[in-house]
């Protein structure tokens, strides 16, 4: 038995690490007419310098072209993305590109809108940027073991009028699971507990796949943080207050009125958010933790620099948007669609159906699901419904189970409009929400990309384990 990392190992660990890097220090690949070429292979990554086996680039993962996180894909809206993946691992695979507005075809996900890239393999992703926005790419098989072994990497699509900002940081926040020896606790992918509890929780911090990045900044500068939780399960809570930030976009999409956050900004395995705050003069430096335990771990460090420039005259903070695109949906004509939740430790499912044949919890559990929505084990050929193009659609989520979930709507963003039967504080549109224990959380979209679309949960082992399900629109 492998002695796991405790929490205060974490932060000691996290606390020991210094690495720095912002946007144009990511290794980049751009727009262009020719494919770019992406490579997921094994590779060794130096994710926990200060922890347990740390060394440089001990830790054996699998990324792509050999980084964790993979390239920074960077363009401009209205540019076209080509990418030609090709799978150098020893499984399927494919990329999915989370949260933008694609083609149905382009979509990645085996079974529905291609077919599996097969070891040796390859295939080209060719679409438009036709929204800006902060979004991000992984495997859309086996995607529980892909993406927790180091598989995911960032899409930005800047704006036609970029944002006056003096830094642009991106913090891509992961958890994993790690042995004393510094190795990726492998024999624990696909584990029952797992998927039947909260999901893969690792015991390891990183934030772009380094501990602790710190980053030097100028007393009076504005600073645009975007924030992407690409871990398995975990759900962050980032005390952005302190930082004196706002929040002007969730999901890849700008806010209405930017939100002063008073709690702690939330965020769901494959949820995004965009801040922005102006350092203040005479702090030497603040940080951004994540306050979601008791022991708060620091995300990332803003240190003040002694030879910063003076601050220039610009406009008020409040005063800056980000660009909303998604349709408003018409509710008076809407339909209406219930989606039940159910199954998971302490959840009392006690049968559930799979490929029409009637089975108990224990039947199911040896196949290995233990999760249904209204009372099927999601699968991708049960269409959940099917939509006419242009009609609005309204989904309430029912959670009866004694977990969160992440859900994710491909190809479309919704607005939340209700939790609990009261309007949700919630702005903007979103393409992932958090449901809590127990919790009713009422959506709305515009059905109007063509296709057949996934929907499901984004703890990845609960989409493993039975949380998906998909449907079409005409």
């Amino acid at each position: 038995m492998t002695r796991s990392v405790s929490r205060r190992a974490v932060i000691a660990g996290i606390g020991a690490g210094v690495a720095a890097f912002s946007l144009p220090r990511l290794p980049v690949l751009a727009a262009a007419p020719d494919f770019r070429s992406l490579k997921a292979a094994p590779a060794t990554a130096n994710l926990i310098a200060g922890g347990p086996g740390s060394g440089e680039n001990n830790t054996a993962v699998w990324a792509y072209d050999g980084s964790v996180p993979g390239p920074l894909l960077r363009a401009r809206v209205g540019e076209r993305m080509r990418v030609r993946f090709e799978n150098a691992l020893e499984q399927e695979s494919s990329i999915h590109w989370h949260g933008i507005r694609i083609d149905n075809a382009m979509d990645g996900v085996p079974g529905l809108t291609q077919d599996p890239v097969m070891p040796g393999g390859s295939f080209d992703y060719d679409f438009a940027l036709t929204h800006p926005g902060t979004y991000w790419y992984h495997p859309h098989i086996r995607s529980s073991e892909q993406v927790g072994r180091g598989l995911h990497g960032i899409l930005i699509v800047d704006e036609e009028t970029v944002l006056d900002v003096d830094q642009d940081i991106l913090l891509v926040i992961d958890d994993w699971r790690i042995t004393e020896n510094g190795q990726i606790h492998d024999q624990s992918f696909g584990a029952l507990h797992d998927a039947a509890h909260s999901g893969r929780l690792g015991n390891w911090l990183t934030v772009n796949g380094a501990s602790e990045p710190h980053f030097k900044v100028g007393a009076g500068e504005r600073i645009r943080i975007r924030l992407v939780n690409v871990a398995n399960s975990r759900i962050f809570q980032l005390d952005a207050a302190k930082l004196g930030a706002r929040v002007f976009g969730v999901d890849g999409h700008g806010l209405e009125t930017p939100e002063i956050p008073v709690d702690p900004v939330l965020l769901g395995p494959g949820q995004r958010a965009d801040l922005i705050f102006d350092v203040a003069a005479g702090v030497d430096e603040i940080s951004l933790d994540d306050v979601s335990t008791d022991e708060p771990v620091t995300a990332a460090r803003f240190t003040l620099a002694r030879d910063a420039m003076p601050a220039r005259s610009r406009p008020p903070l409040d005063s800056l948007s980000l660009p909303r695109f998604a349709p408003e949906p018409d509710m008076a004509n809407a339909r209406r669609i219930d989606l039940k939740m159910e199954g998971g430790a302490m959840g009392g499912l006690a049968t559930a159906m799979l490929d029409g044949e009637q089975m108990s919890l224990r039947d199911l559990a040896q196949k290995g699901y233990v999760w249904a929505f209204n009372g099927k084990v999601g699968r991708m050929h049960d269409r959940l419904f099917e939509a006419r193009h242009g009609e609005t659609i309204a989904i309430e989520f029912i959670n009866e189970t004694a977990w969160p979930h992440a859900m994710h709507l491909h190809g479309h963003h919704f607005k939340v409009l209700t939790r609990d039967g009261e309007l949700a504080p919630d702005p903007g549109f979103r393409d992932t929400v958090l449901v809590g224990p127990e919790q009713r959380v009422g959506i709305a979209f515009v059905a109007d990309n063509a296709g057949k679309w996934m929907l499901h949960c984004h703890m990845l082992e609960h989409q493993a384990s039975g949380m998906t399900a998909s449907f079409s629109v005409a």
